[in-house]
């Protein structure tokens, strides 16, 4: 029988044939994963280059041991949200032989940065990106020649260049929703909370939350918004003096997440405000980690658990399938609706 040729490898496989040398040969421009799946598919195939020692030399370069996929984090705080993401990333990939990694980046890569050798070694076989939210970071990690998953991004970002899979909470129609159902309350003066440059899914409840006003030919005061960039550090003290320096008092807050309202309920709080029964405040989340705003404002549901069950599913589908057209995918949302008493609205 003929032995197989590099073309039919490269039928085999649905890739090219320049890529099948580049991996039988050792060479540069091909994923980690890809190469494997081309040194198994020659093995099984009987592809012997320069006689047997080859062969072998071929069977020992395939890490099969190589079994970790890390999860690439910034701003690692204890957040319940991020937690419960990753405990379920561990938990799911376990069951499927693979290993979870955790590899800390910088907020922002200063000039030169480079990332750590854990993730250009060969140490790991993929990556997960979540809360990255700086574009040169972005950009670092989308050149590497791994199979990658991102959950949210920054705006602009332009997505096929992430050259990953990419998935996305959905909330534009979520705070169109909200948004919506205060103006029909009679509330106008509305103030939307939360950097709307910061990620992708900011961006898009800020979008939810003006074609909510344009949908009923409304345009909001863009006075009472503050929709720029907050410190990491200095949220409270920032959003304070903007709430500070207001003529007057909203009719209503509308908030990018849970987070922030529960800097504008400690605001009250601090103030001896009353807001219960006259000033609605919403989020987005659900988030049980804030005290003073968890199961008493207006929200919306994330399913945060299974986030890292479908990050894994995605993962694991791009190890096995490398040259698969990237995904983009929105997870749906439902709003949890509570009155400004903070009883559920049915």
């Amino acid at each position: 029988m003929a032995k197989p040729t590099m073309q039919e490898i490269a039928d085999a496989l649905n890739t090219s044939r320049i890529t099948v040398w580049k991996a039988l040969n050792n060479r540069p421009g091909v994923s980690e994963a890809l190469r494997r799946q081309i040194l198994k598919k020659a093995q099984e195939m009987g592809y012997v280059k320069g006689g047997s020692a080859a062969a072998a030399a071929a069977q020992s370069a395939m890490p099969t041991t190589v079994r970790n996929v890390s999860v690439v984090v910034s701003r690692p705080e204890s957040s319940l949200f991020w937690m419960q993401i990753v405990h379920r990333l561990a938990r799911e990939l376990t069951l499927h032989g693979w290993n979870l990694m955790y590899t800390y980046l910088p907020s922002f890569g200063e000039e030169g940065y480079c990332l750590p050798p854990a993730l250009t070694d060969g140490s790991v076989a993929g990556i997960i990106v979540l809360n990255i939210y700086s574009r040169p970071l972005l950009q670092l990690l989308a050149a590497l020649p791994l199979p990658k998953v991102f959950l949210d991004t920054v705006p602009g970002f332009n997505v096929p260049d992430l050259r990953g899979d990419l998935l996305l909470l959905e909330g534009r129609h979520a705070l169109q929703q909200i948004t919506g159902r205060l103006l029909d309350q009679g509330y106008r003066r509305l103030s939307f909370i939360g950097d709307v440059d910061y990620a992708q899914t900011n961006t898009d409840r800020y979008t939810g939350f003006l074609e909510a006003h344009r949908e009923r030919g409304l345009t909001p005061d863009k006075s009472l918004c503050l929709t720029g960039p907050l410190g990491l550090h200095t949220h409270y003290e920032e959003i304070s003096e903007f709430l500070d320096a207001l003529p007057a008092q909203p009719d209503a807050y509308v908030c990018a997440s849970d987070y922030i309202a529960h800097y504008i309920q400690q605001y009250f709080d601090e103030r001896g405000i009353p807001r219960e029964g006259k000033i609605p405040l919403t989020g987005f989340d659900n988030n049980t980690e804030y005290s003073n705003v968890a199961n008493r404002i207006t929200t919306v549901e994330t399913q945060t658990p299974t986030i890292g069950t479908r990050l894994a599913w995605r993962i694991l589908f791009r190890l096995a399938n490398p040259t698969a057209a990237c995904e983009v995918s929105y997870i749906l949302t439902r709003v949890i609706e509570r009155d400004v008493n903070g009883q559920l609205v049915e």
